[in-house]
């Protein structure tokens, strides 16, 4: 059965009551695993930007300038429910310069300028939302007919621009690594499986193995960083080499509330990230394990990247950076 992805519809909820004692911060927090268990297609930045338009709606400040603090303070506690999460602190930093840079800042009325922050939020929730059926329109061009992509683990734009290709009628298969070691591969194979999706696993290790079989890479990324590169799920690195030894096209698609201003030189820079790693009881108790979660690949490994805001090349990222941080 072929179908188009679901849309569901944004909610922001108020969240608390009038004689619910807490604070914005308490608000803030709580509102965002909301909107994640709401909706687990909804991206961490996506929960966050709802969150913090909530926070409007419930400041009780009687200056702008009170709000702008309010908000800020929300969104450092929100960036301390996951401090590592690097599109989580790009959505929030996003989220407080698009609602900053507004009319309603110069309005003396702060009930009116109040109401412009919430449906300036409302509207960069839902821009942010439309991304990934924008990534998907814009990428899904880039498929063959009887083509082979290879992908990295389970990501839900990646997911969505497949779903956009083999609805139009589009006959492909997909390999998916199986994402160790949280397994997220499996996740995408059956998701892929249940679109009727030709679809293949493959043990992370064997991606040089099989890339002559592959005829594009199509990467997720938790965060694009300031001169194109990637930072994404550990393995990711290593397909790009692969891929470009093999010159085979390595292609990405993020959303653009995961451009993050960093700009890392190497795998050192990047903040420290760790999953749970079984590797039996058999392992000598002197022997180390090095299990990062994830890598950043360099923007010379990647061909494009596919975003809401057009596909660009690498070069290009820095230039979209700044327009969205004027």
């Amino acid at each position: 059965m072929q179908r188009r992805p679901s849309q569901k519809a944004l909610v922001v909820t108020e969240g608390f009551g009038s004689n619910t004692q807490g604070t914005l911060n308490d608000i803030a927090v709580r509102e965002f695993h909301d909107a994640l268990s709401r909706d687990e297609d909804v991206a961490f930045a996506v929960a966050a930007i709802m969150a913090l338009t909530a926070v409007i709606k419930r400041s009780s400040a009687a200056t702008l300038m009170g709000v702008s603090k309010e908000l800020e303070d929300a969104a450092q506690a929100l960036q301390r429910v996951n401090p590592t999460n690097i599109s989580l602190k790009a959505g929030c930093e996003l989220f407080l310069r698009y609602t900053t840079r507004t009319s309603a800042l110069e309005l003396k009325d702060i009930e009116t300028a109040k109401a412009r922050l919430i449906e300036r939020g409302l509207h960069f929730a839902e821009t942010s939302t439309r991304a990934r059926q924008t990534i998907a329109e814009l990428g899904s061009r880039f498929l063959r007919s009887n083509c082979t992509v290879l992908t990295h683990g389970y990501s839900r734009v990646v997911l969505r621009l497949l779903q956009q290709a083999f609805s139009s009628g589009l006959q492909f298969s997909v390999i998916v690594t199986e994402g160790r070691p949280d397994g997220t591969g499996i996740t995408m194979a059956k998701k892929l499986d249940a679109e009727n999706i030709p679809v293949t696993l493959v043990l992370d290790s064997c991606v040089a193995y099989i890339m002559d079989r592959v005829d594009m890479v199509l990467s997720g990324a938790d965060a694009v960083v300031e001169n194109g590169g990637i930072i994404n799920k550990l393995g990711t690195y290593g397909i790009a080499l692969a891929a470009q030894a093999a010159s085979k096209p390595f292609y990405v698609a993020a959303e653009s509330y995961k451009f993050a201003r960093l700009y890392p030189l190497g795998q050192a820079d990047l903040p420290e990230e760790r999953k749970p790693l079984d590797v039996g009881p058999m392992l000598p108790s002197r022997t180390n394990v090095i299990n990062p979660s994830r890598d950043y690949t360099p923007p010379q490994c990647i061909s494009l990247l596919v975003t809401d805001l057009g596909v660009l090349t690498p070069a290009a990222v820095s230039d979209e950076l700044i327009q969205l941080y004027l």
